[in-house]
């Protein structure tokens, strides 16, 4: 994994007397002026009347995400300042953890060439304790396995070795808790984003289940069953076989299960593992298939949100389902018109080889509901529409209304945008158009695709509690770092997932 070889600690020193090399603290946009954040009061009253000067000569403005670095000179026990903006803090005259995980994240790529880092930010509560852990942590990812000076640039640019967080409750038990957790979490997030990073033609189907059979059978508690293409037609799996069927590289469905002794519920987890996308026959636009090797993204947080929840010791049963295949074109690709039995039975008419996340997924959710769980939650980066819909940063989430409700609490603490989007009752005539099967599989009436595609998933839930989370957008970033997200695959729904579980954890 692309993350720095780090030392994280947490600590209660003051980020002005702080020996670390660099020490990072927060500027926020007051009513008036610019105003270091809570943590930073010791810096500022170093520098004494020379510090509002001091920002207006650097031209700090305090908005989200600036970076001003200086020498510290003599007031301070560090040799370089670092300072974060925050923008804005909120009407109680707080900084959200949301503000305070993106500053981490991007004071973490603003210090390439220091040994140590004291990280000063608003850090008083738990949650804030993890928010700059997960921010520091993720906003120094960086995917270099292909470059061939292993992306150092001529000298050593690999960055601090230590890292202290400083916090005024940093000896209370459930900042710990915290700060320890957070680090779990993120290198989960940071395993995703790994795995959705690597070029298709290395990580097959194949090769893709291999990798999360490699990482369960490091994680104490959680069994793994991966099936091949031949094991695939024995169970009746007509949906991942006849995506998988046009690609040499076979199709796969990896079984995870974590079963603790204290469970206190059961979640089933399904995502879409699609390695790559070129819409089959109905084949994709050139530019439009650049980045479908993160057509994967699903898999690839369900297998590492599972990971983390065991990882967490949390008392939830998880049950993930993890369908693979390449949907490429070649003669054995499936065909416009074809009927595809699924697991289960259900016979569905397909008519765009480029719907083909709904067609693997249909035979997991199947899977998923002989387990009897209390929930079924599935990811995929599945629609078009709803980017369209959306944007490319907030996710769709779609299904029963009360689990709608606790995935979209869950977000709002891991810190990841989602909205809730409806399932119409007439989607119902539109699936069920098809004058040859029991489900149309795709229908091309341009509205509303992304419903029809959840539409379409829920007749495969029989009838249990169930979520589909639609991270099309915001599964990659095309763009620059900004915040905590790097260039690439993102992680999202890993904290999500992992923040159901934790709160599922407390039912009683």
């Amino acid at each position: 994994m692309t993350l720095p070889d780090i030392t994280y600690t947490l600590r209660t020193a003051s980020p002005a007397k702080t020996r670390a090399e660099a020490v990072v603290v927060g500027i926020g946009q007051g009513a008036k002026a610019v105003e270091v954040t809570a943590g930073a009061e010791d810096v500022k009253a170093a520098y004494g009347r020379r510090w509002p000067g001091m920002l207006a000569t650097l031209g700090v403005s305090g908005k989200a995400g600036e970076i001003t670095r200086l020498p510290a000179g003599n007031e301070i026990g560090a040799q370089l300042l670092v300072l974060v903006g925050l923008g804005k803090p909120g009407a109680d005259g707080n900084y959200s953890a949301d503000a305070v995980r993106r500053a981490a994240g991007a004071a973490a790529r603003a210090v390439p060439n220091a040994t140590s880092v004291a990280v000063s930010l608003p850090a008083d509560t738990p949650d804030l304790v993890r928010a700059v852990t997960e921010g520091y942590v993720l906003g120094g990812y960086t995917y270099t396995t292909y470059k061939s000076n292993n992306g150092k640039s001529g000298k050593d640019s690999s960055g601090p070795s230590d890292v202290a967080i400083l916090s005024a409750i940093a000896r209370r038990t459930d900042a710990v808790t915290a700060f320890e957790e957070a680090q779990v979490l993120a290198q989960a997030v940071a395993g995703t984003r790994e795995w959705v990073n690597i070029p298709p033609a290395d990580l097959t189907p194949p090769s893709f289940a291999d990798a999360i059979a490699h990482v369960a059978g490091l994680v104490e508690g959680v069994e793994t069953t991966v099936y091949d293409e031949e094991q695939l037609a024995e169970l009746g799996c007509g949906g991942i076989l006849a995506v998988g069927m046009g690609s040499a590289a076979m199709p796969r469905l990896v079984e995870l299960t974590y079963s603790p002794d204290d469970a206190r519920g059961h979640i089933a987890l399904v995502g879409k593992g699609i390695t790559f996308d070129s819409g089959g026959l109905t084949i994709k636009p050139g530019s439009s298939m650049s980045t479908m090797k993160s057509d994967m993204a699903g898999a690839a947080a369900v297998a590492q949100a599972t990971f983390a929840i065991a990882r967490l010791g949390l008392p939830v049963k998880v049950s993930a389902f993890v369908p693979m295949a390449e949907n490429m074109v070649s003669g054995s690709s499936y065909r416009p018109g074809d009927v595809v039995t699924h697991y289960g039975g259900t016979t569905v008419e397909v008519s765009n080889m480029d719907a083909e996340g709904r067609m693997i997924l249909a035979d997991a959710l199947v899977r998923a509901t002989e387990v009897s769980p209390d929930l079924i939650l599935d990811v995929a980066t599945l629609t078009g529409h709803m980017v369209m819909a959306l944007g490319d940063r907030v996710s769709g989430v779609l299904g029963s209304e009360d689990v709608v409700d606790r995935v979209l609490a869950a977000a709002d603490v891991a810190g990841e945008q989602m909205w809730p989007m409806p399932i119409p009752e007439w989607m119902d005539e539109r699936i069920r158009s098809s004058k040859v099967a029991d489900l149309n599989q795709h229908d091309w009436i341009r509205w509303g695709g992304g419903l029809y595609a959840a539409a379409f998933l829920r007749e495969f839930t029989g009838g249990l509690p169930w979520a589909h989370l639609d991270i099309a957008g915001p599964s990659f970033n095309s763009g620059g770092a900004s915040g905590h997200l790097t260039p690439g695959g993102t992680g999202v729904a890993v904290a999500t997932l992992v923040d159901y579980v934790r709160e599922m954890a407390t039912d009683q």
